[in-house]
This record gives C-alpha cells, structure tokens and sequence, in this order.
C-alpha cells in the first residue's frame, strides 16, 4: 500500500513539474524530467517486488475464478421456476458502452440480493438486435432466461426481500440508501486481501462483474484470437488508445488533440525502458471513432508501430455504430485494448471505463494501467467517491479547500487539468466545495456485507 502511495506521488509529481514548465517557459526540463522518469521506473521496479510476485497475482487470480463461479451458479439456478429473479429492464436508449454499463449495474444488485438476473430487452431501444448480441457473448444463463409472469418493482432490498421477482430499472433511484451493493462498494469478506493486493479494490469487483457479462462466443474468441496475432500481442509491450471523437465533442467531453494522448504514451515507454533496461519498440494500437486519428498519429510520430482496424473505425462513426455488423469490431476493440500494457483514454466515455473494468480480471494488479485524460473512474448510479484528509491544507487561493487530518471529502469534479494534481471535492465537516491536493487524501473505502455463498467452492 505505501509502495503505490509514493509510486502515484511521484507519478503526479512528474506531471505537475513538466506542466508548469511548459506554462512558464513553454519548454520542460529534459534534465530534470528524465531525473523524476528514472525515479519512476525504480519506484516501479520495487512496487514489482513488493505486489508483483507470482502469489499475490495467483491470490488475485484465485478470487476472480471464485467470483466467476459464484455467477454462473447464481445465473444457473438448480430450479429456475422457484428461483427468486431480478429482471434488468433495459429501457434507456443509448450505446453499447451505456448498455453494458446498465447489465453491470443489474447484475451487481443481483449478485448482492442472490436473484438469478434476467434481462427485458426493449427491441425498439436496443443498441443492436438480440440475435447479434448473444452471437457476440456466451448466454449470461444456459438454463433460466425466461421473464416470469410477475413481477414487483423494486423500492429497496430490505422491501422487496421476500418478492419472487423484482424489476430493477437502472438507473434505479436510490435516495432510501437501500441498494448499498452499489459501486463503490466491495465485499467485506475479501477487502484486507484486496485492500493489499490491489490498487483500486471497487474497480477491481465491478470488473469481475464485466468479464462474466462479456465471455467472448467462439465467434468473436476467433476473431479477437486473428487480431491479437497481427498486432503481436504479449510478445512486445504496447499501448493502447481510445480516441473519442464525433457525437461525444462539445457535450459530454471536450476536443483532446492527439498530442494529449501521446504525451503520456511517450512517458510509459520512457520509464518502462528504463526499468527494463533496454529501449523498447515503440508500439501503439488506436480504437477511434475518426479515421482521421490513425492517419495524423502515424503523419506525427513516425517512431511508432501504429496499429488500427480502419473496417471497425468505419463501423464506429455516428451513421453506422448502432448497425448490427459494427458490434463484433466495437466488442473486439475494447477487448484488444483490455490486453494492452497501458491505456490511454477518457472515462466521460464508456468505452474506456469498460476497458478498465475488463482489465481487472485477468490475475495482477491492474488499477494504474490506464490513465484518463478527463475524469477518473467512476460507474453511473455509484455512491459518491469519498477520500479522507492525512495531512492538513491551508487554502493558498480562493478555489482551494481547506482540510483537516480526518475531513472527509466527496469528489464532485475530477477534470482538473488546469489544477495538476488536485481534485475538486466537498468537505463534509465544513460543507464548502474546493480544490485539494490528491497526495494530501487517502481513499475511504466502502466495505459492505455481501452474501458469501458458502456452497460454491473452487
């Protein structure tokens, strides 16, 4: 745990050092930058010793297959007639990356309240027809996918306790405080495990909930097989990018040039160079939107190997991303970028926080392996992301807040690019909104009493 806290310090120490001398002398440091890069690669060679030996990864990998097995028994119940369900009722019309996000949030109830989940498909709503969907993924049940004749809604757990059937309509209002499964939660009986082995245990669960939901069919394991073998994946470190572009520009997000991506990009493989030990290939893979992204990045940086699927780019623009051949090269680009070494992107989409999420299964700690331009992690229809105050802030400025040792603080914006290093929060003791400085918190974890599922063993 110390280990991250100085590697992510130092990481942010890096960034507002460089940043501040490009404002006053438009130039950085090359001296002092590689000093700080240096520094890095060794902090990242000790976190290795200290959270990257082969058991901590097998203790991570081990509650991943536990968590996979207690969904699928859940979602195979012995008894489908007498099983009690949740039907997630898929009503929002939206994306793919919104869609998903909405079966996760389902699925997270389900699993906390021990219902078999069933999905109501609004067929006009849908992001692509049922018949493409299930092609892409394994059946989230090989034997209870049959709406039941009744169904309740729900209004809160404790409530609708002993209702067979409850509908769930995402994303349910929960101003009664009664689904305290949410995001992000985590479950009590493994978070001193967690709490050690990973860096960021909430995105570390919901992406447990990811991986069962998008078990690739042998259709798509074909394809993701073909792509992984021609962009050489696992063989050379490579990093991947998620450009969102068109729809998203001027509302949801703003313009990032790819310059903003690359710069971080150019520092991954500076210090992973370094703490290797040898110059590394320069390697990039670009899902986007734009086809124009793919051009422009291999125009600027001739140095880089850069790979893309321009069909799945074509597929992705705003006309045709809601047909049902664009699904297969959505799915697989998330995929191809969850395998990736590092990931840089943006979480306002929800393609990007998808990646995240998936990358999270696969054994290891991966909660520093994407970097967002924007906002940080988060899951719509979460608790809000509480820190707690371990050194004391004197406001410098009218925007910042003050803290004590033990505030607790509510993010409520977390596009601080024009404030390196900081966050915009909510102290509760004060009640005043401000900026903060991130090396001055700790996250304050929300540990719930999850059902243990005593009869599913590995």
């Amino acid at each position: 745990m110390l280990r991250r806290k100085v590697d992510k310090d130092l990481f942010e120490l890096y960034w507002f050092y460089t940043t501040q001398q490009k404002r006053l002398y438009n130039n950085s440091d090359g001296a002092a930058s590689s000093q700080l890069q240096t520094l890095m690669a060794y902090s990242k060679k000790l976190a290795e010793v200290d959270h990257g030996s082969a058991w901590r990864n097998a203790r991570l990998q081990n509650l991943s297959n536990l968590m996979q097995k207690r969904l699928k028994t859940l979602q195979n119940p012995a008894n489908c007639t007498q099983a009690r369900k949740l039907v997630c009722n898929l009503n929002k019309d939206c994306g793919f990356g919104c869609k998903m996000h909405y079966l996760i949030y389902c699925l997270i109830i389900a699993y906390g309240t021990e219902r078999t989940m069933v999905i109501k498909l609004n067929v006009a709503n849908s992001f692509h027809s049922s018949k493409n969907f299930v092609s892409a993924f394994l059946p989230l049940s090989e034997s209870c996918t049959d709406l039941p004749s009744e169904v309740k809604p729900l209004t809160t757990i404790e409530e609708s306790s002993n209702d067979q059937a409850i509908m769930l309509t995402p994303f349910h209002n929960d101003a009664g405080g009664g689904l305290r499964f949410l995001p992000p939660s985590f479950p009590k009986e493994w978070a001193a495990d967690l709490i050690h082995l990973h860096g960021y245990p909430p995105v570390w669960f919901t992406g447990q909930f990811v991986s069962f939901i998008m078990r690739s069919s042998p259709q798509l394991g074909s394809r993701l097989t073909s792509k992984a073998n021609v962009i050489g994946l696992g063989k050379e470190p490579i990093v991947g990018l998620h450009v969102r572009r068109t729809d998203k520009i001027g509302g949801e997000m703003k313009y990032r040039s790819i310059e903003e991506y690359m710069e971080w990009v150019d520092n991954w493989f500076a210090v992973e160079s370094l703490k290797q030990g040898r110059q590394l290939k320069k390697r990039v893979f670009i899902a986007t939107d734009d086809s124009s992204v793919v051009n422009e990045t291999r125009k600027k940086y001739k140095d880089y190997e850069v790979f893309a699927d321009l069909d799945v780019v074509a597929m992705a623009d705003v006309d045709h991303r809601r047909l049902d051949e664009s699904l297969f090269g959505v799915i697989s680009d998330v995929q191809i970028l969850s395998k990736c070494d590092f990931v840089v992107c943006t979480f306002t989409s929800n393609m990007c926080r998808l990646v995240y999420e998936l990358m999270q299964a696969d054994g290891g700690d991966a909660a520093s392996r994407v970097h967002s331009l924007d906002d940080i992690y988060y899951l719509i229809g979460q608790y809000e992301h509480q820190q707690e105050a371990i050194i004391a802030h004197t406001p410098r400025n009218e925007n910042e807040l003050e803290l004590q040792i033990g505030d607790v603080v509510a993010i409520q914006e977390s596009d601080a690019s024009n404030f390196i290093g900081q966050i915009k929060g909510k102290n509760s003791r004060t009640g005043k909104i401000g900026f903060y400085p991130n090396h001055k918190v700790k996250e304050k974890w929300r540990i719930e009493d999850f059902p243990l599922y005593p009869n599913v063993k590995l």
